[in-house]
């Protein structure tokens, strides 16, 4: 039998390193205690944040149709995926801290801003150093695909208007649940999207419209993290949805809308004749409502992040199948 005495030390090691991880990620219940500056600038851009846009970038190029396995696509959506997630995911994430610091300090003290671990000056540079630096990339991928009119430089600098006024008064839509829910939902799923498609392919109306409309189902992803700053939101007047109708209210609104609005998905793959597609997406769907009730509709306050890890694969793989179905229609 081992000596319980000597397993503790390793135990407590891992346990500091765990919290090291989750710290630099800007995941919830990170530790305070970094000191090293590039570190803690990244633990603000929340590289864990930046999956489901670099993802984003995938489904747009997928549903342009015109991808084609070679290097230089290859090094491009790359050049995407840094303009979607270290740069502009990393300054929306830097302003939102930024904005946040008050309610930081009642939920999320460990955050590098109230920790006093980063000065306000040092963070203000670093929103205007990725803002410019991801405009800059935006350009020239534009200048890459030939468009006349810059459209992914247009969608950069939109995207980060919208972040601004998510975060930063007077607008500040997080304070309304739906605005911000679905100005967060559409910046996770819908910019990144359009992005990945200009840079292969023509930008239209159709797959604005229906990623903005897949967006619904992001909001619903985006009203899960409400759950864990419910006392802070409230102490300073935040209309987050769990605020406004109480906890089991919120958490059956935001099933449902990731339920119906992919449901809303797959019927229009099954009008456009996609149907392989269609079932394929019904299919993702029906684990993630078994994880709702295993998890999130019996306990949305403690098993938020069990839920979002275990559910949250099925509903990106739903956008890829989404995007290549389009992708094929678009060839046909």
């Amino acid at each position: 039998m081992a000596d319980p005495v000597s397993e503790t030390p390793n135990k407590g090691s891992e346990a500091a390193k765990g919290g090291k991880t989750r710290q630099l990620l800007g995941m919830k219940g990170a530790e305070a205690g970094e000191t090293s500056i590039w570190k803690i600038r990244l633990q603000l851009m929340k590289p864990i944040t930046w999956i489901p846009l670099i993802w984003g970038v995938v489904c747009g190029a997928a549903s342009s149709g015109n991808f084609v396995w070679s290097v230089e696509y290859v090094l491009l959506s790359a050049a995407c995926m840094l303009l979607s997630g270290p740069l502009l995911t990393g300054y929306t994430q830097t302003l939102n801290d930024f904005y946040d610091r008050e309610i930081d300090a009642i939920n999320e003290p460990y955050r590098p801003i109230p920790s006093g671990a980063i000065s306000i000056p040092q963070v203000v540079t670093q929103i205007g150093v990725l803002l410019l630096s991801g405009v800059a990339v935006a350009y020239a991928l534009d200048q890459w695909a030939g468009h006349n009119f810059p459209t992914i430089t247009a969608i950069a600098i939109g995207g980060s208007f919208l972040s601004y006024i998510y975060s930063a008064p007077p607008l500040k839509l997080k304070q309304n649940g739906w605005l911000g829910n679905y100005a967060l939902g559409a910046s996770y799923i819908a910019l990144p999207w359009w992005a990945g498609h200009a840079l292969f392919g023509d930008l239209n109306l159709t797959i604005v419209l229906l990623t903005l409309f897949y967006s619904l189902a992001g909001l619903g992803i985006a009203i899960v993290n409400d759950f864990k700053s419910v006392e802070g939101d409230r102490q300073l007047g935040l209309k987050s949805l769990p605020v406004m109708f109480g906890v089991t209210t919120a958490a059956w609104i935001c099933v449902l809308m990731i339920d119906v609005f992919q449901g809303g998905v797959a019927a229009y793959l099954m009008a456009i004749h996609q149907n392989l597609y269609a079932v394929l997406l019904v299919l993702l769907i029906i684990p993630q409502i078994t994880f709702q009730d295993m998890y999130f509709l019996r306990n949305p306050l403690e098993n938020d992040v069990k839920y979002q890890a275990s559910a949250q694969p099925f509903l990106v793989f739903g956008m890829l199948v989404t995007a290549l179905a389009l992708g094929q229609s678009a060839l046909v």
